[in-house]
């Protein structure tokens, strides 16, 4: 009988659609990335999701974020994921946790139940803390690394983090990973060497804010903001969501 995942049961078989029918994800991270990997993911007919986030959409997000529109702006980014994935599939379990993931909130969860952990975020503190609860828990892992300020989607690949190059999120987390006496982590990286943003004073945000103004935690107060564009960051995503639902089905 046909349904919305006929297609997808034609390339995958019926075995692995129950598969993904029954299984679990968490998604940390639903930006320009992580949003894309979740949509991938629903469509592609899993069960249960399980997404983590604690900003709310900027203005700025539209170039890139799946779930940006002039409607969404200044909504809390999970509920708005949550809302538009169970349009597209009323019935897929979702656990929205609108939470910036750290050490400081790591024991609230609990990853055993979890069938597969993608790590979108964007600090380096975060991402290690779910590879060392993933890993406690024996739970699969794979991590994003940079997507920002590059411009060729057709430069990343699924590898080791060990053998990355020209990324420098990637090579502090193969030195951290080491003191942890972590010797392997699935990543989908770009080989393509980051460029040099283009400095203009009207998009700093430090002087130019434009997000909602009750948002908790500004883009500023991490990092330099960097620069991004429609088609790389969900190339990333795009990719973690198909390493995901591979290994799951045993593909």
């Amino acid at each position: 009988m046909l349904d919305q995942f006929s297609r997808t049961r034609m390339l995958l078989g019926t075995p692995a659609m129950e598969r993904l029918r029954e299984s679990t994800v968490a998604v940390f991270g639903i930006g320009g990335v992580g949003g894309h990997t979740v949509e991938a993911l629903v469509r592609s007919g899993l069960g249960r999701i399980a997404i983590f986030d604690d900003d709310k959409i900027c203005l700025t997000n539209l170039n890139r974020q799946i779930i940006a529109t002039r409607d969404t702006v200044g909504r809390n980014k999970v509920e708005v994921m949550a809302e538009q994935m169970r349009s597209i599939n009323p019935k897929v379990e979702i656990e929205a946790h609108q939470v910036f993931y750290g050490p400081d909130v790591a024991d609230q969860f609990d990853f055993s139940k979890y069938d597969y952990i993608v790590d979108a975020v964007d600090t380096v503190t975060a991402k290690l803390e779910l590879v060392k609860r993933a890993n406690a828990a024996g739970v699969p892992i794979i991590s994003s690394m940079g997507a920002a300020n590059k411009l060729d989607p057709t430069a990343f690949e699924v590898t080791d983090i060990y053998k990355t190059q020209n990324d420098a999120l990637a090579r502090v987390m193969r030195r951290e990973l080491r003191k942890l006496g972590i010797d392997s982590l699935k990543v989908v990286y770009s080989k393509e060497k980051a460029r040099k943003p283009i400095e203009d004073t009207s998009s700093d945000c430090k002087r130019n804010c434009i997000c909602p103004p009750d948002i908790a935690r500004t883009c500023t107060s991490r990092r330099q903001i960097p620069a991004s564009n429609a088609f790389v960051p969900g190339t990333a995503g795009l990719i973690l969501a198909g390493a995901v639902i591979c290994d799951l089905v045993g593909i």
